[in-house]
């Protein structure tokens, strides 16, 4: 798995580009310190993405999304035509602060027309954009100009607002984050942006299908399934942030961290009072929703984040098949190897170690995708990360994966021990 760039190079980057596209003779305010915000707060990290780069023009930042149709690769081995903004889908990061007037032109390269809906932000209503209602939808080649003050900090999302099911089924999302211009809350360490989306995507077809309602095969954090998701790394005692979006056509996605306790201290309608905070390990993040949370970890290792839905962890899982659990094929094994040497009934002891038969698959697809851990094969896929935490967070690991104190990691029981606890393996659950 490859980690990452460190919280401090990748708003480095992002302050670099934003200086590299400043026209000449624009001078802007003096700027916080690399890699912050005006408000002392760490610049958010997209994983697996990017920051939209911002020109200052007059005291406004302008900048450009151009939405259309580019190949995107789920995983290594599943690509599709999605649609998305600047190539990408979710979109670019969007990162400004309190305050900040902001102007965004939106050039259309798709086959009809679209719009953008700053979702959950209090803008002037012609700036809304509603199809039809607030706005006319933008023609295939044209461009439009969307312009407000950033009135309300807070974590948005932004999306096509014209043609929903199919645009946002394809790609059409992204995050807005708006920094407070003066401090609020304790300040986190790091800070975090994840898009939560769904997919349907057959396997060997060139697009998902936008017209699917409830079976979804691909699920992705920034658009990639594990184990082509980057990791969060953090230090341990560091105060964290983590933004999920959810724009998934459909689905609702229980969020589960392993490891360590949080809070949920926002949702895009704005910050949730310290006396509604409570502490959980699972957050749904229902469909048209964000939710904020920080937490400060306390035990190193790699730990688990994913979605609790099952099957949101299962890269294109067939889901039309029988229940093959517990039956008894030996006699039917035998008949077919006369025809077929090779044939094995699969499924009758469960599905977890079905990713690491090397079966021959459909072109472009991803069937039961897991990832290489450091004890044996994660046989997660889809909605699936890690929390990197460390010691020293910015230092690279050696192997890449945490290296756990000796007697610290669990395995085989010793007979000694088993005999001096009194406990016989061979014999029957213990009765009350």
């Amino acid at each position: 798995m490859q980690v990452g760039g460190t919280v401090a190079a990748a708003a480095w980057l992002a302050k670099a580009r934003e200086a590299q596209a400043q026209p000449a003779g624009v001078q802007g305010p003096p700027g916080p310190a690399p890699g912050t915000t005006p408000g002392g707060s760490p610049a958010v990290v997209a994983p697996n993405g990017e920051t939209l780069p911002w020109r200052l023009v007059g005291g406004v930042k302008v900048g450009h999304l151009v939405v259309g149709a580019f190949e995107h690769e789920f995983a290594s081995g599943l690509r599709a035509e999605c649609w998305g903004y600047n190539g990408r889908t979710p979109g670019p990061l969007l990162e400004a602060t309190e305050g900040d007037r902001v102007r965004i032109y939106v050039t259309n390269r798709l086959p009809e027309p679209t719009t953008v809906h700053w979702h959950g932000m209090v803008i002037p209503a012609g700036m809304d954009g509603v199809s039809g209602l607030t706005q006319r939808p933008i023609p295939p080649g044209e461009t439009y100009m969307y312009e407000f003050t950033l009135r309300h900090p807070g974590t948005y999302m932004y999306h096509s607002h014209h043609d929903e099911m199919i645009q946002l089924a394809l790609g059409c999302v992204g995050m807005f984050v708006v920094h407070p211009r003066a401090p609020r809350g304790p300040r986190v360490d790091r800070d975090f942006a994840l898009m939560l989306h769904e997919w349907k995507v057959t396997a060997g077809a060139r697009r998902p299908d936008p017209l699917e309602m409830s079976d979804f095969n691909v699920l992705t954090f920034n658009g990639k399934s594990f184990p082509s998701t980057e990791p969060l790394r953090v230090g341990r005692g560091e105060r964290v942030r983590i933004r999920l979006g959810n724009l998934s056509p459909m689905s609702h996605h229980p969020i589960h961290l392993h490891g360590l306790w949080f809070k949920v201290t926002a949702t895009d309608g704005g910050p949730v009072p310290a006396s509604a905070q409570r502490p959980e390990t699972t957050t749904l993040v229902p469909v048209g929703s964000v939710r904020v949370l920080e937490l400060v970890p306390e035990e190193p290792g790699d730990w688990a984040m994913h979605c609790h839905m099952t099957h949101h962890v299962m890269t294109q899982m067939g889901h039309g098949m029988p229940n093959m659990v517990g039956a008894d094929t030996r006699a039917l094994d035998a008949r077919m190897a006369r025809v077929a040497p090779s044939y094995m009934t699969m499924g009758t002891t469960g599905m977890g170690g079905m990713a690491q038969m090397g079966m021959p698959a459909p072109s472009n697809s991803a069937p039961m995708r897991g990832g290489a851990g450091p004890f044996s094969h994660i046989d997660m896929g889809g909605m699936f990360t890690v929390l990197q935490v460390r010691e020293h967070p910015n230092t690279p690991d050696p192997h890449g994966w945490y290296e756990h104190p000796a007697g610290t990691v669990a395995g085989p029981a010793d007979a000694e021990r088993l005999r001096a606890d009194g406990i016989d393996p061979a014999a029957g659950a213990p009765r009350r």
